[in-house]
């Protein structure tokens, strides 16, 4: 289970890792193109306010900690998966607040594209919550909307 500003990495056939909860938040799937190995961070807010907190908390020092631990477990070669960002709440205004999913998914993006990796699959935005689950055996990633039913929206092709 990845939680909240958390992070995890496997290589263990059998794993599967998930978040779930995301609203605003991004899960985001990073996998080997070659290997077993994938990780998953839950990413909360866009840029970093402070030193202190989870690793992957904020997508500016998440997303660079999520490569540097699937690196470090071999991985050369990464392709990328969103799952969240949603507007969960509608606050009547155009702060800051009101847009925290897309400033997600936004800060996301901007830190794959300076490392390089390429996005394959996104369930973002919308309304709903959603549960992303990253399985290492046949390197899959799942999404689920709440209410809805499982769907695969990466599978490896090799």
């Amino acid at each position: 289970m990845v939680r909240m500003g958390e992070l995890a990495t496997s290589s263990t056939e059998g794993d599967v890792l998930v978040s779930i909860g995301l609203g605003s938040c991004i899960g985001l799937a990073l996998i080997d193109v070659r290997r077993p190995i994938v990780g998953l961070a839950h990413v909360m807010l866009p840029t970093t306010t402070t030193e202190e907190g989870p690793e992957a908390k904020f997508a500016d020092r998440g997303v660079p900690n999520l490569i540097a631990r699937v690196k470090k477990l071999g991985a050369i070669r990464l392709e990328a998966v969103m799952v969240g960002g949603a507007q969960m709440f509608s606050f009547g205004g155009d702060g800051p607040s009101a847009s925290i999913g897309p400033r997600n998914e936004a800060a996301v993006r901007e830190e794959l594209t300076k490392a390089g990796i390429p996005i394959k699959a996104a369930a973002t935005g919308g309304r709903r919550g959603r549960t992303i689950r990253v399985h290492v055996e046949g390197t899959r990633v799942t999404v689920r909307e709440v209410a809805g039913t499982e769907q695969e929206l990466y599978g490896r092709t090799s």
